[in-house]
């Protein structure tokens, strides 16, 4: 067996040939034929000769920014450039799972003549979602039998259904021939304890939707509820979570490799949602231009017609991250997204002093 020795510099140049597109591999997610390519994180230290990828703060805070790209009251949809997709998953499952609400724990039922049982109405009411600010409130020791203004919501469910007198005795329409019969949550009414109704004011607090239904009742029947709110997080129950759905997507990259005219244009064009491919006519011939990559969901449908598929260069950039969250309405987005930041500065501040602690021991 002969080994032979060759210069350092000779060595990483060897090495250095076949990696052409290490760019296009540290930085892109391609989308193939039959697969996806380039899947995992490459750019650690070490990993590429002549790539320096050790991290500096000065480099990430200059790559790193936040775009908010819509926003409105229930709904916020930003981007997120410069991270590592585990910071961008931690992130999201912070928002899931790890910012605080006020929801409906305790239920008393002292009177309910309904056809539901009560475990099904004490679930139905535990999962709608309260309007009101979890920062104002501490959370309530499991101990403590009764709550405090402090650490407590209460709430009260009390309603009758009784025949309507005035009904048309020809009419079958149950809105008609019944009052109260259908129970919705705006029937919920808030009872303040201690100074509540001082701290509050009237805005008070109800349930973000009042037209949530609960409960269908016959004369006769009727329900006297109690309920106790308390502070949680939605990794100990859903129904303690903010938000409605919380998800985020690599941003797509489109390459035309060649100009793409004519009838293979208007193919071109169909292979992709709406508003990405745009046709113009240059000397009377339709051309194909990527215009908006953002609006495509990646069907790879283009990968199908065979004089098309080596024409286009189907692409997601690592570390462009499309966030798309939608409140439950207890907190306005751009809210629940600070909060979810503190959250995490939280766990990075605790996660240092542990290493602090350790060291000095």
């Amino acid at each position: 067996i002969y080994i032979t020795l060759r210069p350092e510099k000779e060595r990483y140049s060897k090495m250095a040939a076949p990696m052409r597109n290490v760019d296009e591999i540290r930085n892109r997610v391609i989308l193939g034929e039959f697969g996806v390519k380039n899947v995992h994180s490459t750019d650690f230290p070490g990993n590429y000769p002549e790539y320096d990828d050790t991290w500096n703060q000065k480099k990430f805070q200059k790559n790193f920014r936040i775009d908010i790209i819509q926003m409105d009251e229930n709904s916020m949809e930003f981007d997120m450039v410069g991270i590592d997709a585990a910071i961008a998953n931690a992130f999201r499952r912070i928002l899931l799972a790890e910012v605080p609400t006020m929801a409906v724990e305790k239920v008393f039922i002292y009177n309910n003549t309904s056809i539901i049982q009560d475990e099904i109405l004490a679930h139905r009411l535990g999962l709608i979602p309260i309007k009101a600010d979890p920062r104002l409130f501490e959370y309530r020791n499991a101990d403590d039998e009764e709550g405090t203004e402090i650490d407590t919501i209460q709430l009260q469910l009390k309603v009758k259904c009784t025949r309507n007198p005035r009904a048309s005795k020809d009419s079958s329409d149950p809105s008609e021939l019944y009052i109260n019969h259908m129970v919705y949550s705006r029937d919920m009414k808030w009872v303040p304890i201690g100074n509540q109704a001082d701290v509050f004011g009237e805005a008070g607090i109800a349930p973000v939707h009042g037209d949530i239904l609960l409960a269908q009742l016959r004369p006769g029947q009727e329900l006297d509820i109690v309920m106790h709110c308390v502070k949680g997080i939605g990794k100990d129950h859903a129904k303690f979570s903010p938000v409605a759905t919380a998800s985020y997507r690599l941003l797509p990259e489109i390459t035309l490799l060649q100009p793409v005219k004519g009838e293979m244009a208007e193919r071109l064009k169909r292979c992709f949602s709406p508003g990405v491919i745009e046709l113009e006519s240059i000397e009377g011939t339709p051309v194909a231009k990527v215009v908006n990559s953002r609006l495509d969901t990646c069907s790879r449908e283009v990968l199908r017609h065979d004089d098309l598929k080596n024409l286009v260069k189907l692409g997601r950039v690592r570390d462009h991250f499309i966030f798309s969250v939608e409140s439950t309405g207890i907190l306005a987005p751009d809210i629940l997204v600070s909060e979810a930041i503190k959250v995490l500065m939280a766990k990075c501040r605790k996660f240092l002093n542990e290493l602090d602690s350790v060291e000095m021991e």
